[in-house]
């Protein structure tokens, strides 16, 4: 195994790996294991013609060698590890290939990407995000007393600048000794930027000069031609005086830094006959007036935090803005900052009161296309028409059946398969309206970039002129399949000249318009189901019927809980009626979930032969072609998928299932592509969150479900996830859902309309308060802390303040949970005695509990002391538990008559178990991730529960886990973000903040 780590050192980015197995014992200051040998690797063809180097780098050391990275396996150590210098060979790559390996790393199989290098493919990503917007300017720098044109970013989120700094690991910046993080940040950022426009802007700036020699030309051209061409070196002349040059571009740079204060300069842009001035900056457009064709940019003052706040120039000149102090210093500040970015303005400056600026159409379209964007980026206020952006040439697809009754409503048969026919025609449409070749060609006579047409401003360049007329040149109507037609929507257009409507009738239209349930043929429990579906189940039945029918691959997305397992139960059975027999299918499953599909399949599909593929004692080769054969339905887990997908691949699937999908949502490993490698005539795809983090996630499931339809994951990342995730592209998001949402079904529980009759869920907050024991310890810890971390850096205080949290924690539960002394329990915590009141009551009642630790240390001190306590048995199941133990207590709980507590570790009982014989849920200690929260209490508040659920979160008054719990909750909007990657979140609050956020208030200790 080959680890790759990257640092950005000398300017430059240098990549090194470590090797996994044996190892020589280190010699000298000679790191053992690293390595920068790449051959045979994807990294190889980008690595030709990089400079070897050795760097000293500060790594962590036990003992007599470095430790090895967590993707090796992290090395347990008692204490902590110190920083020692390792002579590491790397090797430094060109900007080019730098980038191009960072662009590419994150995917590769063969070699796993440490958390270094993952950090600098993020820098990378935002690099190119920054140069796409626009967000950077031309700089001329000395470089060891040599001149060079350099492209630099324009970082006007100061935030953004400051969350990038504290997430950079350590090995990043580990060279030499180490450099603070904002640093090498933003060497690296400035860096990258400048192979981001490199290779956007191939090329000359300037034309070339006749009859001069590039040597000879000003300095200002040679920096000009600099900055796209080969070398990034200005060749110097004598008599060059290059500092005022640098003052004046060092001065642009300034003035694109955010403005600060409770006012900023504003520019609206008015179109031909809208008023002079008003105060209202969103007014009503009149789109018939046509009063002239002069175009006026507004000068304004406008509130910063509050932009309703709008004062146009001629009310600060008129003296009718006597209420904001210095409103006519700040104006004219803010217009002299804003002319470097706007050169175009300078004629409405020369006036002693500037209040607008008047432009022809071919002025206002340049200030809508740079000036704009590049204002708004510089922190000053832009106000744009409301068309400005939207009414946009692009193309309209057109496609009818040829069967008439494909169109005549839900009683119709489909009509269509993926292979059938359908009639096409592409138009040039803007929004809904078409356009005609005549009218295309006025377009282009006129030759004006902002066009009146059919009472709408539209945007109209020169390449999208182009585009159009290249399109009108080329077949636009014909007979294609339908699935070729499904791909042309989706990868149809471009920039120049996107796809903006689609117009389809019959089965097609359905789909694409998200109303196939009309096609839909109702279906009733299959009579070989044991059980009664639901009437939402049913129509899930007979939707994954109609998409199998099509040939189509589905997205089942159904929340957790409403029974996918059940429904695609239900498929294997409908299409086995009547004495068919179709192929076999296989389903791919988490470890935790084998059992739970073996007992469902056993209970609801007696009929149907199961196979479980799993373990030492699996068929292989030939005996597993006459085992699936033999079977109906063949229950795999994920790793033993990957490790046999050859073997499994000659089976004749009917399809292949891959049940909590999110597995694959990481589309370059092993994993995925192993489970995409294994043929089948349909696919299904059952996930309760299809996107958990990024849109190229969808695009990994969706390549799993229909290979090939959204396009390669580079492709999909330009068209549809940059722009979605990054710039918040409306239209971009209704492309993306017009092209997934046939494919996807997504129902949600708490949808009344969906299922009505699942119980309610209380959750209540349960307040403890610490005994004195307890106080005492969690002040001492904190005072420890706080004494330490006001001198730490950012890598020891990351590392303290987790350190602390999880410490304290623990001093919450139990003083023995962090002492870990063996000590007795009674009489030492209040959350024990609360807890030992509560399971106490439910078992009074009659009635079973789930009790969640996310500590499986604590989780074996309760289970015998809680078992002494209330003199019954009380279950116990934690990482350690084999499969088949795992398999008996949960059976155990769900048909024992008896009340009973179940002791569960939150990490490894979280997800993947039916145990609705519960309808009380407690959790002793808080994980802070509320997705992780519900997914445990999801075990019981599921399909199967007919009592009401009661969840019980502990929290101990006055102390971190009440102030934190406000957070969350006062920011609950954004707790999945905030808190879903655990509480590293926490290590970013200041040194005041996390002494408020930990303090022990008088209230914490009980009487």
């Amino acid at each position: 195994m080959l680890v790759s780590h990257a640092t950005w050192h000398g300017g430059a980015l240098c990549l090194w790996a470590e090797r996994s197995g044996p190892h020589d014992p280190p010699g000298g200051d000679a790191h053992p294991f690293a390595t920068r040998d790449f051959t045979g690797t994807s990294y190889e063809p980008l690595l030709r013609g990089a400079f070897r180097v050795e760097l000293a780098m500060a790594l962590p050391t036990f003992g007599d060698h470095p430790l090895p990275s967590a993707e090796l396996g992290p090395e347990p150590v008692p204490g902590e590890p110190e920083l020692r210098p390792w002579r590491v060979p790397a090797l430094v790559l060109e900007p080019f290939p730098a980038m191009a390996l960072l662009q590419a790393a994150e995917h590769s199989g063969d070699v796993v990407p440490g958390s270094d290098l993952r950090f600098l493919c993020v820098l990378a990503d935002e690099a190119v995000h920054l140069a796409g917007r626009g967000q950077v300017l031309p700089a001329l720098l000395r470089e060891d007393g040599d001149l060079v044109a350099r492209w630099r970013p324009v970082l006007d989120d100061p935030a953004r600048f400051r969350a990038l700094a504290r997430a950079m690991p350590a090995a990043c910046r580990a060279a030499d000794g180490g450099r603070p993080a904002a640093e090498v940040l933003r060497e690296a950022l400035s860096g990258l930027v400048d192979t981001a426009v490199r290779g956007v802007v191939p090329h000359p700036l300037l034309p070339p000069r006749r009859g001069k020699a590039p040597d000879r030309l000003p300095l200002a051209e040679r920096w000009a031609e600099a900055l796209t061409g080969p070398s990034a070196e200005v060749a110097r002349e004598p008599g060059d005086d290059p500092d005022e040059l640098i003052a004046e571009l060092d001065a642009w740079a300034a003035a694109a830094r955010r403005p600060s204060g409770p006012l900023r300069v504003c520019f609206r842009l008015a179109e031909p006959g809208a008023e002079e001035f008003t105060t209202d900056p969103f007014p009503e457009e009149d789109e018939d007036e046509e009063s002239g064709d002069a175009w006026r940019v507004e000068f304004a003052l406008q509130g910063t935090d509050d932009p309703s706040l709008y004062v146009p120039a001629a009310m600060v000149w008129a003296g009718d803005a006597t209420s904001i102090p210095d409103a006519e210093e700040t104006l004219l500040a803010g217009l002299g900052r804003a002319l470097r970015l706007f050169p175009d303005m300078a004629p409405a400056l020369d006036g002693p009161a500037p209040a607008e600026l008047i432009l022809d159409t071919a002025g206002a379209f340049r200030f809508l296309r740079r000036a704009a964007p590049m204002l708004a980026a510089a922190g000053f206020g832009v106000l744009l028409p409301q068309w400005a952006g939207k009414a946009k040439l692009g193309m309209k697809l057109t496609t009818r059946t040829d069967d008439p009754e494909a169109s005549a409503g839900a009683a119709a048969p489909s009509g269509f398969d993926l292979k059938g026919m359908v009639n096409f025609r592409w138009d040039l449409a803007i929004g809904d309206e078409s356009i005609d070749e005549a009218e295309l060609e006025e377009l282009a006579r006129l030759k004006t970039p902002l066009v009146r047409l059919r009472g709408q401003w539209v945007e109209l360049d020169e390449e999208q002129l182009e585009a159009a007329l290249d399109f009108l040149r080329h077949p636009r109507q014909g007979r294609m399949a339908a699935a070729e037609a499904i791909r042309a929507i989706v990868h149809a257009g471009d920039d120049a000249l996107p796809l903006t409507a689609v117009d389809a009738d019959g089965t097609f239209g359905d789909l694409l318009s998200g109303e196939a349930d009309r096609r839909l043929t109702p279906m009733r429990t299959p009579d070989d189901l044991d059980a009664e579906l639901r009437p939402y189940q049913e129509r899930g039945l007979a939707w994954l019927t109609f998409m199998n029918d099509l040939g189509l691959g589905a997205l089942l997305a159904d929340d957790m809980g409403l029974g996918k397992t059940i429904s695609v139960l239900s498929l294997l059975v409908h299409e086995r009626e009547n004495g068919a027999r179709p192929g076999p299918t296989l389903a791919i499953l988490p470890m935790s979930l084998v059992g739970n599909w073996q007992r469902e399949a056993a209970r609801f599909t007696p009929k149907l032969r199961v196979y479980v593929h799993h373990g030492t004692g699996r068929h292989r080769g030939e005996d597993l072609l006459e085992a699936a054969a033999a079977a109906d339905l063949v229950l795999t887990t994920y790793g033993t998928a990957t490790r046999d997908a050859e073997m499994l691949a000659p089976v004749g699937w009917e399809r292949v299932i891959c049940d909590e999908a999110q597995a694959l949502k990481n589309s370059g490993t092993r994993q995925a592509r192993a489970v995409r490698s294994i043929p089948a005539r349909n696919r299904i795809a059952l996930t309760g969150t299809p996107v958990e983090n990024h849109l190229t996630e969808l695009w990994s499931i969706m390549e799993f479900a229909n290979p090939g339809l959204l396009g390669p994951r580079a492709a999909f990342r330009q068209r549809f996830a940059v722009p979605i995730e990054k710039e918040g592209d409306e239209q971009a998001a209704l492309a993306l859902k017009r092209a997934t949402q046939p494919f996807i079904l997504r129902r949600l529980k708490t949808d009344r309309s969906i299922i009505s009759d699942l119980p309610e869920k209380q959750e209540i907050k349960v307040y403890c308060n610490l005994t004195t024991e307890q106080a005492s310890l969690y002040q001492a810890t904190v005072d420890d802390m706080l004494e330490q971390i006001a001198e730490a850096d950012d890598k020891q205080r990351r590392g303290l303040v987790l350190a602390t949290m999880a410490k304290l924690k623990q001093v919450c539960n139990h003083p023995a949970h962090l002492l870990k002394d063996g000590s007795r329990l009674p009489g030492r915590s209040g959350k024990l005695e609360r807890l030992e009141e509560i399971c106490a009551e439910v078992l009074d009642q009659g009635e079973k509990a789930l009790v969640f630790t996310q500590y499986a240390e604590f989780g074996s001190m309760l289970q015998p002391y809680l078992a002494a306590r209330l003199e019954r048995p009380v279950l116990w199941l934690h990482g350690g538990t084999s499969k088949q133990a795992r398999d008996d207590l949960v059976q155990h709980f769900q048909q024992d008559g008896e009340p009973a507590i179940f002791l569960l570790s939150l990490k490894a009982a979280g997800t993947g178990l039916t145990l609705t014989a519960a309808n009380h849920v407690v959790h002793v200690d808080r994980w802070w991730n509320p997705a992780v929260e519900d997914q445990a209490t999801d075990r019981a508040f599921r399909i199967g529960q007919t009592r009401n659920v009661q969840v019980r979160k502990f929290i101990c008054v006055g102390t971190m886990e009440e102030r934190v719990d406000e957070m969350i909750e006062r920011k609950k909007a954004l707790a999945e973000s905030i808190v879903g990657t655990g509480e590293e979140w926490l290590t970013d609050l200041s040194v005041a903040e996390l002494r408020d956020v930990l303090r022990l208030s008088p209230e914490a200790v009980s009487d």
